[in-house]
């Protein structure tokens, strides 16, 4: 019989049925620790956790353990973006080269801002090898970027690009902004909203963070096989394993990572700090939504689907700018107007102002191929909303 472990925090009557999938991952799923937080209208209407944010120690999750949450964090600099473009100074179809100069070589130069955010630039991995030590020093990558060729005639196919993501969006909002990434999301969100979110882990949060478990072995046919710049990719040419290293220890887990805050994957969070973001965006929490009508119809635009260049198959993927969209059957949120971003193991956090919610979920047991937790959840949360 397996033991479920306790659920703290609350959920308002009408969201029950989150609360009834989020205890059932632990029973039915393997979660070992996890946290959901669904805003509605700017309040909080489910706040949950539960679980081991340790399990090598026993420490439990608690209400502010954060996480890494991977590749939630292109949607985290999406935003960053979008507000930039309120301001006036940043145009997303506008050449790179007008922000980055020194992007244009090899073949870069009519590429458009834009297509650095939905995976159309063919930048995904680089030719040059990087050591971890050059990869957190950011330059080196940022120069390795402006001698590339692209894999691809830019604009005529779409891969996503895991970790370049970071280093192509976060160079032209650092050119715009004088400030580098980690420190323009803790100005622009993490300060004034009161996350527990960061883009490069405060010393004083290290021993806060959840630990991640790597993905449980999977058993089944050999799929595709993929090209060599796919793994390049990943591992940001060998800099460091992705997302686990032979003996099943996560990389991401490493301290000098977490403070580096790799742009592309590298963000640690809460829950409630990826809800509050996406609620912040679509109805406002205790104030004006951050992100226009305008911003969110253009962020909401589909702007590629289908089979990716290295050929891989088409599991439904719908890419805005910045943003995963609704996409059923991989990732089915709530909409046509639901934005954000999932993360590598299981994270998903998005907003949606239809429905004027923000959501997120992290955990700390990476989930393999075939993962459904947070499916699961927001299948419960739109059940709710329908009801």
């Amino acid at each position: 019989m397996t033991t479920r472990p306790p659920i703290h925090g609350d959920a308002d009557e009408s969201f029950g049925p989150v609360a009834d999938v989020f205890r059932d991952n632990f029973a039915s799923r393997g979660e070992v620790g996890a946290a959901v937080t669904v805003y509605r209208h700017g309040r909080k209407v489910v706040d949950l956790y539960g679980g081991l944010a340790d399990p090598r120690s026993g420490r439990p999750w608690t209400a502010d353990t954060p996480a890494v949450v991977f590749s939630c964090t292109k949607g985290i600099l999406a935003v960053c973006a979008y507000l930039l473009v309120q301001e006036g100074r940043l145009d997303l179809d506008a050449p790179v080269t007008r922000y980055w100069p020194e992007f244009g070589g090899h073949g870069k130069a009519d590429v458009p801002v834009r297509w650095l955010f939905t995976h159309q630039s063919g930048l995904p991995a680089l030719d040059r090898p990087f050591t971890l030590p050059e990869v957190l020093a950011w330059t080196p990558v940022v120069e390795a970027i402006e001698a590339q060729t692209p894999l691809w005639e830019p604009g005529t196919a779409h891969a996503y690009h895991p970790m370049t993501y970071g280093w192509l969006v976060g160079e032209v909002l650092r050119r715009i902004t004088g400030r580098m990434p980690g420190v323009l999301v803790q100005d622009t969100l993490g300060g004034p909203l009161g996350l527990r979110t960061w883009l490069g882990l405060p010393a004083a949060e290290r021993d806060t963070v959840a630990w991640m478990v790597a993905a449980p072995a999977e058993a089944g046919p050999p799929g595709e096989p993929m090209p060599d710049w796919v793994e390049r990719a990943a591992t940001m040419g060998g800099a460091h394993a992705f997302p686990a290293d032979d003996t099943g220890l996560v990389s991401f887990n490493d301290p000098a990572i977490q403070a580096a805050g790799l742009p592309g994957a590298g963000a640690v969070s809460t829950a409630d700090g990826l809800a509050r973001l996406y609620a912040a965006c679509v109805s406002g929490v205790d104030g004006p939504p951050l992100l226009s009508t305008a911003s969110v119809d253009d962020a909401t635009v589909v702007r590629v689907r289908g089979r990716q260049f290295h050929g891989g198959p088409d599991a439904g993927q719908r890419w805005g700018t910045g943003f995963l969209l609704d996409s059923p059957p991989a990732r089915p949120l709530l909409g046509t107007r639901s934005f954000g971003h999932d993360g590598a193991g299981g994270h998903l956090a998005f907003g949606d102002d239809r429905y004027g919610i923000g959501f997120g979920y992290v955990v700390n047991q990476m989930g393999g191929s075939v993962d459904d937790r947070s499916n699961r959840l927001t299948a419960a949360l739109r059940a709710c909303l329908s009801a």
